[in-house]
């Protein structure tokens, strides 16, 4: 194989037929991918870690919470449309409604051409659908949407890293300091109170001075005689 084997995409591979789990594992396998494959639906989500029946009666029912022990990673699904007890369509709702694989991409093979059916799956959020028999033509254009699911699993192992000390326990996220808002308005009420002494100072000066203006005019009318053709009597 051309990658190591820790650098390998990893595919799990559903279909009840055993010719087609060969096929689609033997190409897979020529594009340097690991392949895991199961025969069914529920052993999908069993390998995924998906528990069964839990908090319901219905034994078919699949609880959308990843078991512990899970550590495998899948980089793709591909699966069968048709196939007994639980349907790709299934699988790919119930791989979407898990908030822990819901970022794996999933594809859908069928037999049969019907556009109604295509149509469904994609909107579901399959991103592609591929009518069998497979090509290894069409599992090429699936290396784009493994590399985005292995990048981003990459991404989070780094952050999960840098978030631990030495000795591998968790740090705590240091968050920006938000200071209290009454510390905020004890800061700017000084502020305020400046303005306003500086604001009742020019308005006293101006008081004052219009004061005094007025004052001016009235003495200086005062001292001026006026002989307007009156007659003073003493």
């Amino acid at each position: 194989m051309g990658m190591a084997a820790e650098s390998q995409f990893h595919v799990l591979a559903v279909d009840d037929s055993l010719f087609d789990r060969k096929l689609i594992e033997r190409l897979l396998q020529k594009s340097s991918c690991q392949v895991t494959t199961v025969d069914s639906g529920s052993k999908a989500l069993e390998f995924l870690g998906l528990r069964q029946g839990i908090d319901s009666n219905d034994p078919n029912a699949l609880s959308t919470a990843p078991v512990n022990h899970q550590v495998v990673e899948v980089n793709l699904i591909i699966t069968d449309y048709c196939m007994p007890g639980m349907t790709g369509y299934d699988l790919l709702k119930k791989v979407k409604e898990s908030s822990a694989f819901r970022d794996i991409p999933v594809v859908i093979m069928s037999s049969e051409n019907v556009p109604a059916r295509i149509s469904r799956c994609l909107e579901e959020g399959a991103e592609e659908f591929f009518l069998k028999p497979v090509r290894l033509a069409d599992l090429n254009k699936l290396k784009p949407h493994m590399m985005k699911t292995k990048l981003k699993n990459q991404k989070l192992e780094e952050i999960e890293t840098t978030s631990k000390d030495e000795n591998g326990v968790p740090t705590a996220v240091v968050e920006p300091e938000i200071k209290d808002s009454t510390q905020v308005e004890i800061e700017i009420l000084p502020l305020q109170q400046d303005l306003l002494l500086v604001q009742q100072e020019e308005q006293t000066l101006s008081t004052n001075n219009k004061r005094k203006s007025m004052e001016e005019g009235i003495s200086t009318d005062r001292a001026r005689p006026r002989f307007d053709g009156i007659a003073t009597v003493f």
